[in-house]
C-alpha cells in the first residue's frame, strides 16, 4: 500500500469507467480521483457531455502512459436526427437549420456511408476543446465567434449500420485518433441531402478496453460508502496492458541499472516498432521506451520506482 499523506494515496492503475450522460469527463476524473483517494488522476481524451461509454482513467504514475492511450483507435456507437441542424452538431445546441428529409434506406444509406471509410481530411468543429490563443473553441463558439481551423487526417476504419427509420439512423463506427464523430454525422446527413445532428453517443472502445470491463460512478460510490478507498483498488487494471501492441523488451540486471541511470542500452531483440514497453530484470514495468533500428534502447518515460533515488 503506498503512504498516505494529504494530497492522497500513491496508487498506480488504470480504471475503466463506464461514463454517464450529463457529465463532463473532468467531473467523472475528479470523482474517481476522490473515490480512490489517489494523489493524482488524468483521463485519456474527453467525451462530450451528452456522450456515454468508455473513458480509462489513469492514477497515480499510469497518468505518464496517459498521453499515449490519446492516440488510440476508438469505436462509438451513435444515432443521428436528421433534419435538423445544431450549433454544437448535437442536441445540447442550439437548432441553425430545418431541412426536408429525403427517403432513403440502408442500402441507400450505405452507398453514401462507404464514401467515409478510409483515410480523410476533417475539419474539427468549433465546439471543441481545440485552442485557439489559450482560448477553448467552445468558448469562442458560444460568442459566436467563428475561427478558420486546419483540417486534420483521420481514418475511418469501418462503419456498420446498426439501425434506420425514416428520420434517424444509428452506426457503429471504429476510427482513429482526432476524429469528431459529429463531424461525421453531420457530413453523412448533407450527403444524404438534408442535415442532421448527433442525439446519442456512445464510446464502446478505446485502446482495446471494451464497454464490457467498464466500472460505472454508481457502483463504485456505492462500495466507498460501505468501504475504504483500497477496496476499490480492485477495479484498478495495470498499466503496462494499456499498450499491449508495444513490443516488451525485459531487461537485464546491468541494463536495467543503467536505465535507471537514465543511460540508454543495446538490447538483442530488435522490432520494427520503434515504441516498446520495458520491464526490469524482475519483469516488473518499468515504463515505456523507444527503439532505434539497431537495437538501442532509450527511456521515454520511466515510473518513480524505476527511476535511481
Amino acid at each position: 500500500m503506498g503512504r498516505r499523506n494529504k494530497k492522497g494515496r500513491d496508487i498506480t492503475g488504470i480504471v475503466i469507467i463506464d461514463k454517464p450522460t450529463g457529465h463532463s469527463s473532468n467531473h467523472i476524473l475528479q470523482q474517481v480521483k476522490r473515490l480512490f483517494d489517489a494523489n493524482k488522476a488524468g483521463h485519456t481524451g474527453s467525451l462530450d457531455p451528452l456522450a456515454s461509454g468508455v473513458l480509462p482513467v489513469c492514477l497515480g504514475e499510469a497518468t505518464k502512459i496517459s498521453g499515449y492511450l490519446l492516440d488510440a483507435d476508438k469505436q462509438y456507437e451513435v444515432t443521428c436526427q436528421l433534419g435538423i441542424t445544431t450549433d454544437s452538431g448535437d442536441s445540447d445546441g442550439q437548432i441553425i437549420d430545418e431541412l426536408p428529409i429525403p427517403e432513403f434506406d440502408r442500402t441507400s444509406l450505405f452507398g453514401v456511408i462507404k464514401q467515409f471509410i478510409g483515410e480523410q481530411e476533417q475539419v474539427p468543429p468549433m465546439f471543441s476543446a481545440l485552442k485557439h490563443q489559450g482560448q477553448p473553441l467552445y468558448k469562442l463558439a458560444r460568442q459566436g465567434i467563428e475561427i478558420e481551423r486546419k483540417s486534420r487526417r483521420i481514418t475511418i476504419y469501418a462503419i456498420e449500420i446498426l439501425h434506420t427509420d425514416t428520420s434517424t439512423f444509428t452506426l457503429s463506427v471504429r476510427c482513429s485518433k482526432g476524429t469528431y464523430i459529429r463531424t461525421l454525422v453531420e457530413d453523412i446527413s448533407h450527403a444524404l441531402g438534408t442535415g442532421g445532428h448527433v442525439v446519442m453517443l456512445k464510446r464502446t472502445s478505446v485502446a482495446g478496453y471494451p464497454l464490457s470491463e467498464a466500472i460505472s460512478l454508481e457502483t463504485l460510490q456505492k462500495e466507498r460508502e460501505e468501504a475504504s478507498a483500497e477496496q476499490l483498488d480492485k477495479y484498478l487494471q495495470k498499466p503496462e496492458d494499456a499498450l499491449s501492441d508495444w513490443p516488451k523488451i525485459t531487461l537485464t540486471e546491468s541494463a536495467t541499472r543503467s536505465m535507471r541511470y537514465g543511460q540508454a542500452v543495446t538490447v538483442d531483440d530488435v522490432f520494427e516498432c520503434a515504441n516498446i514497453r520495458l520491464f526490469d530484470d524482475d519483469n516488473v514495468f518499468m515504463g515505456l521506451g523507444e527503439m532505434s533500428p539497431d537495437g538501442v534502447v532509450t527511456a521515454k518515460r520511466l515510473f518513480s520506482n524505476a527511476v535511481s533515488q
